[in-house]
Formats: C-alpha cells, structure tokens, sequence
C-alpha cells in the first residue's frame, strides 16, 4: 500500500513523502509506521484505492465517516470429549459453540440502534477431527465493526459477557482473545471535511466533476484510518470497471485482477492533489506583497 503526505515548512514549497506501508490487511501497518515516526512534520495525507465497483476514469468518495472501525476476537470452548454414542458422559463443546453464534447474532438485531450500523460475523469454527467423536473444545472467530467509538467498545464488551456466559449455560468453560497486539483494533477512516472539498476541486480539473461520484459508508476497514486520527486525512477510491475488458472482482476475491489502465489515473490525482496542496498552503503561508492593508 501506498499513500501520498504531504509536509510543509516555511523556508521551501514543501516536501511530499511517499509511505511504503505493509501489513493492511489485520497487521496495522499504518500504525507501526506511525510509531516509528513515518508521518513527523507531516500536514495532511491522500490514499486511494482501485475499486471495480466504479467505472475507470472515475473516484468515489465522501466527507466524514467513510469506513467501520474493526476488530477481531477468538474464542475457545472447553469442555469434555468422549464418544458419540453416549453424549450423556460428555460435555460438548460444539453444541456450546452453536449457542453461541446465534446469541452473538443479537447483539446487532436486539441490543444496536437499527441506525447505527454494527457488524458481528463469525467466520471461523474449528472443532474435532471425526464423525463420531465429540471434541474437548471447539474454536471459533471472528470480526466486529461499528462506525462510532462508543458502539465498538459495546460491541467488544458484549461479545465477551455473551461468549462467556453462554458457554456457561451449556457447562463448557470459555476464553475469549482479542490479540491486539498483533491484530490491533482499526478506528473508524473519517475524510477530513476541508481535503474533500479540496479533493473535489482537484478531482474535477483532471476528471470532470461528472466523473466525482458520492461513496456511500460501508463496513469495510482500513488501517489509513491511523493516519487520518493523527493528521487531516483523505481516502478515495479509484473506478477501474471496464465492461469490454471483462468483468473485474472486487479486492477480495481469488478472481480479482488490476485493470492497469486505472493506473495512470491514479498517479496523475496523487501527483496533482500533492503538488496543488503544497502550493495552495504555501500561498497562504505567504500572501503576495500588497495583500496586507495597514490602515494606520
């Protein structure tokens, strides 16, 4: 991944600084580069992602709230294996686990605000090795999202209390993890409401403001989110649909491709939104003689 700073200090135009980050996807990276001081002297920040969502030689995006905040969780259930034939001398861990999914699914449909998006999916059950037998344990994952601070630590409280607590229920022993340090919780990515209004203008000199399209919020994430809580962000996304080319999967499937005639695109706005930046900060840092009336 990479994105575009911009920093600015008074004795020159400016200074653009290319972050080469790794680890986007669960790793945090922005946030490792943050610490190692990476964004320093750094006064506002672009990134852009290639969307097949979104024809090519078109941008999305939107002031505000943009993506979810996201974190994960792991669970094991313990209880007592034996065999199938006689679950009476056993204590199951898979059925506990059942339960437990389910009661997790409430806590969006019955305890969040209907308009306050929220997002509990578990995506990871791991649990014996035979037909017959019931296991000791059982594993399952997953991902929680919300788009505000409060509702995410509810929602991380919650699926703690409900793991727990229904494992208990059903005589089984739980332990949840949430591992921050090596998968850290990704804030809510909110665009800075001035760079989208600079955005905007930029976007439409080299596109057309036709070709400026509103993105709506999703619960996708991004650690960009780390950069924009520190310094005024934007993060955008960038068309790359081509129905004569086939059709182009989005960035999570096995099936997706780059329609690399995006690219150029995407170069000329990092280029121009860096430079027009620099310039336009710069101007103000230093008004032209004659702009400052001294009434005295």
């Amino acid at each position: 991944m990479v994105y575009v700073a911009v920093a600015l200090f008074c004795f020159q135009k400016g200074t653009v600084v290319l972050v080469f980050q790794p680890a986007e996807e669960g790793g945090g990276g922005a946030k490792k580069m943050l610490d190692d001081g990476a964004l320093e002297n750094v006064d506002a920040i672009f990134g852009i992602h290639v969307a097949a969502s979104y024809p090519i030689g078109t941008v999305a995006s939107r002031s505000g709230p943009i993506l979810a905040g996201n974190g994960f969780f792991e669970a094991v259930i313990s209880g007592k294996g034996g065999h199938a034939a006689i679950p009476q001398h056993t204590i199951d861990p898979i059925l506990a686990a059942s339960h437990i999914i389910v009661s997790l699914q409430h806590l969006v449909s019955r305890e969040a605000d209907p308009l306050d998006s929220q997002v509990v999916t578990v995506g990871k059950f791991q649990g014996g090795g035979a037909f017959n037998v019931i296991p000791d344990s059982v594993t399952i994952g997953g991902t929680f999202r919300a788009f505000s601070k409060e509702s995410f630590i509810q929602l991380k409280q919650r699926i703690e209390e409900v793991i727990t607590k229904q494992a208990s229920v059903q005589r089984c022993n739980a332990t949840v993890i949430f591992n921050e340090n090596e998968k850290p919780f990704y804030p809510v990515t909110v665009n800075d409401k001035d760079l989208h209004e600079f955005f905007q203008k930029v976007a439409g000199d080299i596109l057309g403001t036709q070709n400026i399209l509103d993105k709506q919020p999703t619960m996708g994430a991004e650690d960009f989110s780390f950069y924009a809580e520190v310094i005024p962000g934007y993060f955008f996304s960038l068309g790359m649909k081509n129905e004569t080319q086939g059709r182009f999967e989005s960035g999570h499937s096995p099936n997706f491709r780059v329609n690399e005639d995006a690219l150029p695109y995407g170069a000329a706005l990092h280029a121009s939104l860096a430079t027009r930046y620099i310039l336009e900060k710069q101007s103000k840092l230093n008004p032209p003689k004659g702009s400052i009336h001294d009434e005295l």
